[in-house]
């Protein structure tokens, strides 16, 4: 994270996103200063005045204060829960901690559980919050790209396991998501651009105009203008919303979400989540699934072509590090929540915004896909 003052500008909504699931329903606010008006956003949809506010070592120090100053100002009592930022905080080890603090500290089924933070707090928070007391009221304010185009949105919580990512989790919704384009500014570059990938990956999977939207503003989106920030996060709820609002529980349409992210998983696994950040791992992901695509005859190469090109635009990868060991993805995919009955279920580009679930694709075809890929590298 990089420095910043934290300090937010006077509340101007934007742009405002309804997620559709009848009495869980829940809207999805994107503006400036609304880090600073989160307290008065937050207490109409609670009975209780007890909260914990969960956050990172990078988020923490930069917008913990406002947030805790917000929330007084309306009446909250706050504890502030701070974890070590990174992937491996996304564990049972951290959730027992966390709900160690909430026990001691007498929480009940009033009180509420609020994310600050990136995809990992999220996530963790969520959790925690779905399984604490059978559920508390949970709150989203995701200071990330990533967390604030796709994580935050639609109810996957989850911590992972040595052997496997988001293996132990819920479907919990969110009475609530605050999206506020402040804190971006203080994002570290390269994830800004980690969060760019899950935005390419709805203009593949949803949307062929707003992929070549992308292509059109690539340059003002990866410098941060505003606005550009404010239309592409609000067109990428938008699009998770609609596809939340038909199938919540990921029995059908949720699955193209996944695009990009059976490879993407195995390769983080690979890399021991130092590699590869999320999205850039999806991003390789994404680039090696619409090449099988083609391979099997389900799209024009171009498509392919397409996607590694505004990937290279936002300075994503494309293509697998050098070092990681093709076993070590194989074993990594292997544990994802998406093998059927030994066999995977990959999202496949049909065309630029049309994709396709393809269910009992066999292991070896993958693996000589990752092998000719590893060969690849290294003759470059």
């Amino acid at each position: 994270m990089a420095e910043g003052t934290g300090r937010c500008m006077t509340m101007n909504i934007l742009k405002e996103v309804q997620v559709e699931l009848g009495s869980r329903s829940y809207a999805i606010s994107i503006g400036t200063g609304l880090l600073a008006q989160c307290g008065a956003r937050i207490a109409p949809l609670v009975k209780g005045r007890q909260c914990a506010v969960i956050t990172d070592s990078n988020v923490g120090p930069l917008y913990g204060a406002v947030v805790q100053e917000s929330l007084e100002q309306q009446g909250f009592q706050v504890t502030m829960i701070t974890i070590p930022a990174g992937e491996h905080s996304k564990s049972w080890q951290e959730a027992e901690r966390i709900l160690t603090v909430l026990l001691e500290q007498k929480f009940h089924r009033d009180s509420s559980v609020i994310a600050l933070g990136g995809g990992v707090v999220g996530d963790l928070a969520g959790f925690v919050a779905s399984i604490y007391q059978r559920g508390v009221a949970f709150f989203q304010i995701p200071t990330s790209l990533l967390a604030q185009v796709d994580s935050s949105v639609g109810g996957k919580v989850a911590v992972n396991h040595a052997l496997g990512k988001n293996m132990i989790g819920a479907f919990y919704q969110p009475r609530l998501v605050l999206i506020d384009l402040d804190a971006l500014q203080t994002l570290e570059q390269r994830h800004w651009q980690n969060g760019l990938a899950e935005v390419v990956k709805y203009g593949v999977i949803y949307d062929g105009d707003f992929f070549r939207y992308l292509q059109a503003h690539a340059g003002a989106i990866l410098q941060r203008d505003v606005a550009e920030a404010a239309e592409v996060i609000a067109a990428c709820c938008r699009m998770k919303a609609e596809v939340v609002a038909l199938d919540e529980r990921e029995s059908g349409a949720r699955a193209k979400l996944n695009f990009g992210h059976t490879i993407g998983h195995g390769l983080e696994l690979a890399g021991h989540y130092q590699t590869y950040l999320h999205g850039e791992a999806v991003a390789v992901g994404m680039v090696l699934a619409a090449r099988y695509s083609a391979q099997r005859g389900m799209c024009d190469d171009t498509v392919e072509r397409e996607i590694s090109a505004v990937l290279a635009q936002f300075h994503l990868p494309g293509s697998i590090e050098e070092g990681l060991a093709l076993d070590e993805i194989l074993n990594g995919m292997a544990l994802d929540k998406k093998v059927q009955d030994g066999q995977w279920v990959f999202v496949l580009p049909e065309a630029l915004g049309r994709v396709k679930i393809v269910k009992g694709i066999a292991q070896a075809e993958i693996a000589a896909l990752l092998a000719k890929e590893l060969q690849m590298e290294k003759v470059k």
